[in-house]
């Protein structure tokens, strides 16, 4: 049987950049809610480590697009080497300063400065682009980000939240430290399958957030982000409050279980509607999922309701990052993509913060009703952008034509 996946990674150099990039982008999940297991533990406050974590998110989420802009104008190997130099420095001023209970000020301020952290599953869509650009592979390399994207927003955090639970409370943002080190290294020495830098001209001198389908996409995975997020803290919350705070890093896995195997599927079948219109079923799916896990009562339930709600998770980012690609030209398509990762951070920080001030308040349980209306948002915000959705082939004359001039 024909397996598309094998094809892609026959390309020379895929496997290498493909597995550097996976390591280098697990911080994106597992910083912001190691932050919060970290913060939580030594300061014992989840307001507190909601909000360090939410301004380590929100500050990624609105430099990294001007980061990956950079990189489309100047190259990656230019940008990513001291962005990721600065991250490394401000995660160890962070680890230090909650180990040793500097100021509070330290804490922010730090995770402000980690906020440098450049957009790496942009940096690898962007070399798959440059090896299939205009032919059938690409879809399915996009399909393949996804799913891998999906594995690492909840795999990552539950290795985190699990390595803070079971050595010390720092474990989680040390060893994502680390991965981010090592990941970025290993894939920036890869210099053969880096992206050419194209020539910036009039049409393509703007910021692609001016593209109304980049905007619909982006504010829809805004709300999207905040139901991983609120996932997330409750978890945390809802497993200590049963007495099996150990118990949440295995729930925040099986978060990833039914997502990662479902995109694996749809990137492999190549189906035929219209992407749009598959971006609305995904987030209906995810909206209605939100539901489940309010029912809950015991550790095993909370895992199945968390298992069901996540499985319609990579088939949306499959379905936005396959519009982006056509909704954007080529000299942009890092900023691009990087535009939809921000909109994921944004709503992580803002779920995180959220979450852990209705914790707080009204209980761990009530916690995942800011995943509810955040999925009832992220819906309405899609099912009202069909028409500018509309799929296109998008030749870069026609996506230069879209963008307005400065």
């Amino acid at each position: 049987m024909h397996n598309p996946y094998s094809e892609i990674f026959r390309a020379r150099g895929a496997k290498g950049f493909a597995a550097a990039g996976f390591l280098a982008r697990l911080p994106i999940a597992m910083a912001p809610i190691g932050i919060v297991a970290m913060l939580s533990q030594t300061r014992g406050e989840y307001w507190l480590a909601g909000a360090v974590s939410a301004t380590f998110a929100l500050g990624n989420a609105f430099v990294a697009p001007q980061i990956s802009r950079l990189v489309d104008r100047m190259g990656q190997t230019r940008i990513v080497v001291p962005t990721t130099i600065i991250t490394l420095i401000a995660f160890a001023v962070l680890i230090a300063a909650a180990n040793q209970d500097w100021p509070v000020w330290t804490l922010f301020a730090s995770a402000l400065a980690a906020a440098a952290m450049p957009s790496m599953p942009a940096m690898v869509r962007a070399r798959w682009t440059e090896i299939f650009r205009g032919r059938p592979q690409m879809n399915t390399a996009f399909a393949f980000e996804s799913a891998a994207d999906e594995l690492v927003y909840i795999a990552g955090a539950s290795l985190s939240v699990g390595l803070s639970a079971g050595l010390f409370p720092e474990a989680g943002v040390l060893v994502s430290t680390v991965l981010l080190a090592i990941g970025s290294t290993a894939f920036i020495l890869q210099r053969s399958t880096e992206p050419q830098v194209r020539p910036v001209d009039r049409a393509t001198s703007g910021s692609a957030i001016r593209l109304r389908p980049v905007q619909i996409i982006t504010l829809s995975l805004v709300f999207i982000g905040a139901t991983f997020a609120t996932t997330e803290v409750s978890t945390v919350a809802i497993t200590k409050e049963f007495g099996q705070p150990g118990a949440a890093s295995l729930v925040i896995g099986v978060y990833a279980l039914g997502s990662f195997v479902l995109g694996i599927i749809v990137g492999a079948l190549n189906l035929q509607a219209p992407l749009q219109r598959q971006l609305a079923i995904a987030v209906a799916l995810v909206a209605l999922g939100t539901l489940l896990p309010l029912t809950a009562g015991t550790v095993p339930l909370l895992a199945l309701t968390v298992f069901i709600s996540g499985v319609a998770i990579s088939p949306t980012f499959i379905t936005a990052f396959g519009l982006i690609e056509r909704h954007v030209p080529e000299a942009m398509l890092t900023e691009g993509i990087t535009w939809v990762m921000t909109g994921i951070g944004i709503g992580m920080a803002l779920g995180s913060f959220a979450a852990g001030a209705v914790v707080d308040a009204f209980g761990a349980q009530n916690g995942f009703w800011v995943s509810v209306a955040s999925g009832v948002i992220a819906l309405v915000t899609v099912l009202l952008g069909q028409r500018s959705l509309a799929t296109h082939e998008c030749e870069l004359e026609g996506c230069e034509a879209a963008i307005p001039a400065e």
